[in-house]
């Protein structure tokens, strides 16, 4: 069987808007505790990913129907963000997005979602790659660069940071969808759960993400969220809900940090990457 290369298409710009109040019930789903955050003052670094799932969508739209049917499972499976500089509270973010980049894997193929997302000055403020394994998928011809590599260094162990733990409360998931749209069922349904693989429910990825985000600042003692230049991560099992999530934090540099995170002794984030200005 030839392979099937993909054409990928521009989607966008998508309104959107850095709002106060969102802001606001951002930190409270997310347990951010930064006074400027909460002062609404400063945007927390992970906020614009509640504005890419409609461009996500629309993005995966030039996934071919007959390629989804052959896929017999999909997952999120890393998250990249970037900030060319500090977001502004009230400010719109338009987001453009497209299909950036697809690899063959042994599990299946790995098919990358890139957005950018332009401010009120006109120039892109932020971008995100949105890494999706469609697995068991074969056939599909390489494309693009993958984003940048982020694996937890080696010998990063021995210079630990510290280690900061939250409790994964039962209406997370609730309080999370609230702010983000996503109502997916397996954080809500224990029976849509265990179809998918899990016998518990389970906060969403891009939560588990701001969480860690949130942590790592407080363990460097950094109360202004728009230091950050850069946070991504590979999601390698959900995050439960009513159960502790650890998150063990490492110095590679003196601005750059490896971090991963845990929940009943099962690695929920892996080859978790903090970087910022100085």
């Amino acid at each position: 069987m030839s392979e099937l290369a993909l054409a990928p298409v521009r989607h966008g710009r998508y309104p959107g808007h850095l709002a106060p109040e969102a802001i606001a019930a951002y930190a409270a789903a997310t347990g951010d505790q930064t006074a400027a955050v909460l002062a609404g003052l400063a945007v927390p670094a992970v906020f614009p990913v509640i504005l890419v799932f409609t461009p996500q969508e629309a993005a995966r739209t030039d996934v071919p129907e007959a390629v989804w049917q052959r896929v017999r499972g999909g997952v999120h499976g890393e998250h990249d963000i970037v900030l060319h500089r500090p977001l502004i509270p009230g400010e719109p973010l338009e987001t453009s997005s497209w299909i950036s980049a697809a690899r063959t894997t042994r599990a299946g193929t790995q098919i990358v979602v890139q957005f950018e997302q332009v401010g009120a000055d006109g120039s892109v403020a932020v971008e995100q790659w949105w890494t999706m394994v469609l697995l068991g998928l074969q056939g599909i011809a390489d494309l693009g660069a993958m984003p940048s590599d982020h694996r937890f260094p080696d010998d990063v162990r021995a210079h630990p940071v510290g280690s900061a733990t939250q409790h994964i409360d039962k209406r997370m998931a609730h309080r999370y969808a609230e702010v983000s749209g996503d109502w997916s069922a397996h954080h809500f349904d224990i029976e849509v759960a265990r179809a998918a693989g899990f016998d518990f429910v389970f906060t969403h990825g891009l939560c588990t993400l701001a969480i860690c985000t949130h942590r790592l600042l407080d363990l460097l003692g950094v109360d202004d969220p728009g230091r950050v230049e850069r946070v991504a991560v590979r999601f390698a099992s959900p995050t439960p809900l009513h159960e502790e999530l650890t998150v063990n934090a490492y110095g590679i540099s003196q601005n750059s940090f490896a971090f991963e995170a845990t929940s009943r002794g099962v690695a929920t984030i892996t080859h978790g990457r903090l970087e910022m200005r100085p």
